[in-house]
Formats: structure tokens, sequence, C-alpha cells
């Protein structure tokens, strides 16, 4: 559907044009209004196009509104073409399902990191430097949209890079903070099950 086509008659030519009122005959008026109508009937497949068509020719006939001053000889018309495109549009809009919301990339996934992208940087840059996925033949980004996948988030290499930059960055001895934490909590996890082993003999 053309969405200019209501553009294309005698009535809107008339009052684009500033034509007199004797000119705009109501027979003239009534054509516009068929077209309308016309237009409306559009298939169901058409209805989107249709919103679009309609707001287009609002927009044009409320531009002339202003632009003529209620003594101008045909103000009266516009306003009642423009009266009724609202009222049709408006309808038109109750009766068009929403567009359909493109599919994200992003795959739902029962599982999600808690934690933060930092840490989670830790450990891809910490297995891509040991080379124990696919033998090394992974590079950051790869690493990074696996991760992605598997905890459905975005991960964009440049946050990776700058959180990897955050970490060189930092002042301690050891600058892999959760790594360390990771580490200590499963040798704690360790030791507290040889304690219960050992009260158990």
């Amino acid at each position: 559907m053309d969405f200019i086509i209501l553009t294309n008659n005698e009535f809107f030519r008339l009052v684009n044009d500033g034509a007199d009122s004797h000119a705009i005959t109501t027979s003239v008026y009534n054509e516009f209004i068929k077209e309308v109508c016309a237009v409306c009937c559009a298939p169901p497949s058409e209805r989107h196009h249709l919103v679009f068509t309609l707001a287009y020719i609002e927009t044009e006939l409320g531009s002339l509104h202003e632009t003529h001053t209620s003594e101008s000889s045909c103000a009266s018309h516009i306003r009642k073409a423009l009266s009724f495109v609202r009222r049709m549009l408006k309808y038109v809009q109750t009766q068009v399902p929403p567009l359909p919301t493109p599919k994200s990339d992003i795959q739902t996934t029962p599982f999600r990191w808690t934690g933060s992208l930092v840490e989670l940087v830790e450990i891809i840059y910490a297995l891509d430097e040991t080379g124990c996925i696919n033998d090394g033949q992974n590079d950051i980004k790869d690493l990074a949209a696996f991760f992605g996948s598997l905890f459905g988030m975005e991960i964009k290499v440049r946050n990776c890079y700058d959180a990897y930059l955050d970490m060189k960055r930092r002042k301690n001895e050891s600058r892999t903070y959760f790594l360390d934490k990771l580490r200590e909590r499963l040798n704690l996890r360790m030791q507290r099950d040889d304690a219960r082993e050992m009260t158990r003999r």
C-alpha cells in the first residue's frame, strides 16, 4: 500500500492549494471520505501499512489546519476531514495487532551468572591462557560468546578487554582476586570435608 495514496485526490489538491470553499464541493469532499473508507477496508495483511497511511494524511491535514486561519475559505473542510481521519486512525489502531518483537539472539537458559563481569572475565582469560578448551584453538571472543550463551547474557569483547585492563591495574601482589577466592573457598571446603570424615572414625 502506497502510504501517500490519500494525497492523490482532488480534495487534497484543492485544500493544499488553498482553493476557495466554492471549489471544494460536497461531492469532492465525499469522494475523499470514500477513499479513506476504502483504504480502511484493506485486508488484515496490510493493516500495519494502513496505520502508516492514515498517520501520514493526518499529519498533512494537521499541518494544513495550522497553516490556514479559521477564517480561511477551506479551513472548515480541512477540519472535518482531519476529524474523520483521526477517528478512523483511532479505530484502526485498536484492530491492528502489535508488530512482532524481533527474536533475540540470546537464548534463555536456566543458569545465570550472578557474579560481576570482571570475575567472569578472570575465568575467561585464565581458560584462554591455559588452553584447556579446544586445545587453546579459541580466542577471547569465542570464549566470551560461549560463556554468554551458557548464562544467557551478552558479553562484548570490548567489555572483556576493559575488564582485563582493570585487572592489570590492580596493585596487590596477586591480581586475580576471583581466582584466588575460588582456590581459597575450594580448599576450605575440602578441609571441612576432611574434618567431618575424621569425626566419623
